[in-house]
């Protein structure tokens, strides 16, 4: 039987509270229990089990090549909360309270980096009720990063239920504008 090539790239362990309840290792094991080749762990505002899962899958990818089988691929990443009017560090009550959400991958090194950048200046800086990020961050911590619309909370979703195609082509053209097709062979590592 052939392995499926389906990966879930916006799961969410017990470090995004209220939002997910597994662990980095049932998550993990659950994934190779369905013969997925990886799995990317997206919490909701934190990178918190992100070293764990790493160390996690290291140790499982170990087992995995003394019995000849292909290594397991950890995606990092996060769902950030993108703030909807304006500057993270503005803070008008409830219109600010969150943001969108929005699910960034890391493709790489540079990407991993940049998504760390983006996720401590969300807590240090723009921390309103959620640690929070802007397009301004998005569009300097670009590098790397892949960025897909989320859903209920995106700011694509939103748009688009609210018939709001005037906001929602902004919204898109912006997001291609700064993150392009993805598809530049010197990105990948």
């Amino acid at each position: 039987m052939k392995t499926p090539n389906f990966v879930h790239l916006n799961v969410h362990s017990h470090y995004s509270i209220l939002n997910g309840c597994s662990t980095i290792q049932q998550i993990v094991d659950s994934a190779i229990k369905n013969r997925m080749p990886g799995i990317a762990i997206t919490d909701n505002g934190n990178m918190f089990g992100i070293m764990e899962f790493i160390d996690y899958v290291a140790r499982i990818n170990k087992e995995r090549q003394e019995k000849g089988k292909k290594p397991f691929k950890p995606i990092i990443g996060c769902e950030l909360y993108v703030a909807k009017h304006g500057p993270k560090e503005q803070k008008n009550g409830i219109k600010d309270y969150k943001g969108y959400h929005l699910t960034v991958l890391a493709k790489n090194l540079q990407g991993y980096k940049n998504l760390i950048k983006i996720v401590s200046n969300a807590w240090t800086d723009g921390f309103y009720m959620a640690p929070r990020s802007d397009r301004m961050d998005l569009e300097k911590y670009h590098n790397g990063l892949i960025v897909l619309s989320c859903g209920f909370g995106g700011e694509v979703f939103t748009h688009a239920t609210k018939e709001d195609m005037t906001a929602l082509d902004e919204t898109i053209k912006w997001y291609k504008h700064v993150f392009g097709d993805d598809h530049s062979s010197q990105d990948k590592q």
